[in-house]
């Protein structure tokens, strides 16, 4: 089955995604196609600081993220779309040259707007709002942008202020935010998944297997519980 859905950048994100989430195997084939479709949305009318332009059907229907919280603002659909194009680029690592022309690109865009956030609002490791900066994570955890290791701990440190006391963080998409701090392997990112621990273990005892969203949440949840 094709990874590329040719009317939404969304859900060939998604599929790109899964495949890395569930380490299934892509072949060489299959990474060049994919990265090239995504590569040629970089800069196309819709995109988001020149990185990679969702689709029409994209912007109709919002963001539905990996962990499957909806998001319809149409700036952060695009926003979101791109920091997971960018990402998903750096893991597929293609060696091609309109590939890497277009994620230096889009590398050079987002990170003028995160520099210029950062010296406007003095707030280093968070962009926009609490659904996007996950997204910007799962960017710099794959190491792309600058001086990602200071940008994430002041990420998370900031992710800590907003600790609701239950389990979880206000202003930030649960399962989003835990699915960003799952993929590093900092002090501060494992203690939030310890303060998160009681909310999984209750989500795993609640529900079934399930499939599609509920299978990833529960193994997310799974996960977190093995890290912390």
């Amino acid at each position: 089955m094709s990874l590329i859905h040719e009317d939404s950048l969304a859900l060939t994100l998604d599929a790109v995604n899964e495949a890395f989430f569930y380490n299934r195997s892509i072949s060489e084939n299959e990474k060049t196609q994919v990265a090239r479709w995504i590569a040629d949305r970089q800069g196309k009318p819709g995109a988001y600081a020149s990185m990679f332009a969702p689709t029409e059907s994209d912007f109709a229907k919002g963001v539905r993220l990996f962990t499957g919280e909806r998001f319809h603002s149409r700036a952060g659909t695009a926003h979101i779309l791109g920091e997971e194009a960018c990402r998903a680029l750096i893991l597929l690592d293609i060696q091609d040259s309109d590939v890497r022309s277009a994620l230096d690109h889009a590398s050079q865009g987002i990170m003028s707007r995160l520099k210029s956030s950062e010296d406007t609002y003095g707030i280093s490791g968070f962009y926009c709002c609490g659904t996007c900066t996950p997204s910007l994570w799962r960017h710099l955890a794959a190491g792309g942008l600058e001086d990602g290791e200071s940008r994430l701990e002041a990420g998370i440190k900031l992710l800590k202020q907003y600790r609701d006391g239950k389990g979880k963080w206000r202003r930030f998409p649960f399962y989003y935010s835990l699915l960003a701090i799952s993929e590093l392997d900092l002090p501060s990112a494992i203690e939030e998944m310890r303060y998160v621990s009681p909310v999984c273990e209750r989500y795993l005892k609640r529900t079934n297997q399930g499939n599609g969203y509920t299978k990833r949440r529960r193994l997310l949840a799974e996960k977190v519980l093995k890290n912390c």
